[in-house]
């Protein structure tokens, strides 16, 4: 099974990184194979000719050299997801709010009934993760934000996380523990 970590996190140490160790941890763990992609590098939509471009009638980026093409064919290599990012001022970090932005418009669930290509997310389990530092405000907000990508591209969300300098001894397991159970098989809905 391809498990796929999609990090809005612009440093390699801190908590946000530590929970993402976790996660990969708990994915190989249950027996998946996990790959870590780092989103923050990325450029942001350019919104091409009258608001859409190539990504809807082709369902791929007209700037996708930029890595962008890569990215998103792991995601519809992928057979189940994390989102994980810090959290800004109650929201997502730039580089994945801008990733999704772009992977959005070229994997809109409106268009779920094609065929070719099938859309990238749809079915899809996601356990979402958001952690904020400083404060330790805005899980809420940001875990909302990935909540409303998810359901505008068809993706099931198995869980939500919040993670701060607080909770992180006890959360830290928690995202193991979920990234574990997806891996396994366990489904979203399912009683234990």
């Amino acid at each position: 099974m391809n498990y796929l970590i999609i990090s809005g996190n612009p440093k390699k140490s801190g908590l946000c990184q530590s929970i993402t160790d976790e996660v990969i941890r708990g994915a190989r763990e249950g027996g998946a194979e996990p790959t870590l992609l780092t989103v923050d590098r990325l450029e942001r939509c350019h919104v091409c000719g009258d608001g859409w471009g190539t990504c809807r009638e082709k369902h791929r980026c007209a700037f996708g050299a930029d890595g962008f093409d890569e990215a998103q064919a792991l995601v519809k290599k992928a057979d189940q997801l994390c989102f994980i990012t810090p959290v800004y001022w109650g929201e997502m970090a730039e580089g994945i709010k801008c990733f999704f932005d772009r992977l959005r418009r070229c994997e809109f669930a409106m268009f779920a009934d094609r065929k070719d290509p099938p859309p990238a997310l749809q079915g899809k389990q996601v356990l979402l993760i958001a952690s904020p530092g400083g404060s330790g405000n805005g899980a809420l907000t940001c875990l909302e934000q990935m909540d409303r990508f998810c359901r505008h591209t068809g993706a099931v969300i198995f869980d939500y996380i919040g993670v701060n300098r607080w909770n992180n001894d006890y959360k830290k397991n928690a995202a193991y523990a979920a990234a574990r159970a997806m891996a396994e098989g366990r489904k979203t809905g399912e009683k234990i």
